[in-house]
């Protein structure tokens, strides 16, 4: 037993050495040995094979059970507004046809609504050899199942233990270092420290996911004592992001693992966290990340306004509270290339060790990043309106849909407002084409 409690222990002592040499040091240093290229190579060729595989395998025409991002979905909506639609608007009394407009809307909604699609999984034009991604999972070729069993293999058997011994690193090594940092007094020296541990362990984070990230118009990086916003698909959007930079989180106070990373790190960086019944009070909360925007000194603000993860196809809603505190906003877009894994997080489906396995077990994360032109609130010129304006820019920026709705629908009800919202105008057609007036005062003569 004690020679193979031995064997155990040089096998880990060469396993840890390989790894620090070969992949933490390079990346503390942000350099690159070509290892991951060599990878994401071999990975686009593999499924380029795999695709024309599947293409062969198919002997006759099925239809196509996944569409692309930019499908339309499985019915063909009409964005007729309602005037035009109903187009009754020279006439000036009810019609009871009127109601097939709303009846249409309804059925669309039940059929394919534009909310729910967007909290699960983007769906995918070809096979990536990922089980989870296929949703007819079925025998193809012989030599596609060899590859598939030999993807199990390295993903399971190699991938997850390498993925998982650098997040250990990465976490312990955030953790320690940001203690050692919030030790010394404030100044400069710490605020350098803190960037140098932030970036070293992000870095080796991003290494634990495989992940290749192109980013574009770095001149546009955010300044500090800005606001950074951008899309959110994924907890590990933050990781991604610091990986070029570093930012001030704001966010609500956790326990477990993550309350001891938030601890440390606010140790050495001017997080800002805000606990349970904190973070209900909106004056509050606008109070702490004005004084913060205010100092020029410190990082720029981190902020996901649409509030929940969306998959990546779409941006939502973006709440007003981060564009009610003035300052420059840096609108950041993000997307991920999901035929190499899946970075979406569907939080009412997966919990957090449940989405980290899967992410784990991917073959790689995938994304690019786009630096936007600062953007100021202009005269006259709402909350409201200034966030909308954003979120069509970061929307056009990173090719996704833009919508109107509230990503606190991934667990709530529709507002009253919405239905009353539509009854009012109808109601304002009525009015203005003398519809309810003819009514009232034929109900009089009555």
């Amino acid at each position: 037993m004690e020679d193979v409690g031995s064997a155990v222990a040089r096998v880990g002592a060469v396993w840890l050495a390989l790894v620090l040499a070969l992949i933490v040091v390079p990346s503390a240093l942000g350099v690159s040995l070509g290892i991951s290229e060599a990878y994401m190579w071999v990975l686009v060729k593999t499924l380029e094979w795999a695709t024309i595989r599947i293409q062969k395998g198919v002997k006759k025409p099925q239809p196509q059970m996944l569409k692309t991002p930019t499908a339309n979905g499985i019915i063909e909506r009409d964005e007729t507004p309602m005037e035009k639609e109903i187009a009754r608007l020279h006439r000036v009394d009810f019609e009871f046809s009127d109601i097939f407009y709303f009846c249409r809307k309804g059925f669309e909604a039940i059929v394919e609504d534009e909310v729910t699609q967007r909290f699960s999984s983007e769906e995918l034009v070809s096979w990536n050899l990922l089980t989870r991604t296929n949703v007819n999972f079925h025998y193809i070729s012989l030599r596609l199942t060899v590859v598939w069993v030999i993807g199990v293999i390295v993903r399971y058997c190699f991938l997850l233990p390498l993925r998982f011994t650098l997040a250990a690193i990465g976490i312990t090594s955030m953790i320690v270092g940001t203690t050692m940092v919030g030790q010394l007094p404030n100044g400069s020296v710490k605020n350098y420290l803190s960037e140098v541990v932030h970036l070293t362990c992000s870095r080796i984070l991003v290494r634990a996911l495989s992940g290749t990230i192109h980013y574009h118009n770095k001149e546009n990086k955010p300044q500090k004592g800005g606001i950074c916003v951008a899309n959110h698909t994924s907890p590990i959007d933050a990781i991604i992001l610091t990986n070029d930079g570093c930012y001030a989180m704001v966010g609500q106070v956790h326990g477990g693992l993550m309350g001891v990373i938030q601890r440390a790190t606010v140790k050495a960086c001017p997080h800002v966290w805000f606990e349970r019944s904190e973070i209900k009070d909106r004056h509050l909360v606008t109070k702490r990340l004005r004084e913060h925007v205010m100092d020029k000194s410190k990082l720029p603000i981190l902020i996901f306004p649409e509030g929940t993860c969306i998959n990546n196809t779409s941006v939502m809603m973006f709440k007003k509270g981060s564009f009610e505190i003035g300052g420059t906003i840096y609108p950041v877009a993000i997307k991920y290339d999901p035929q190499f894994g899946d970075a979406f997080w569907n939080s009412s489906k997966y919990n957090i060790v449940s989405y980290l396995l899967r992410i784990m077990t991917s073959w790689a994360i995938v994304c690019n990043v786009w630096y936007m032109p600062p953007m100021v609130r202009k005269e006259g010129e709402d909350a409201v309106q200034f966030a909308n304006r954003v979120k069509s820019a970061i929307a056009r920026q990173g090719g996704l849909t833009e919508l109107p709705w509230d990503g606190g629908l991934k667990r709530a009800k529709v507002k009253d407002t919405f239905k009353e919202e539509q009854q009012k105008n109808y109601s304002k057609m009525l009015v203005q084409n003398g519809s309810i007036g003819s009514l009232s005062t034929g109900t009089e003569s009555d």
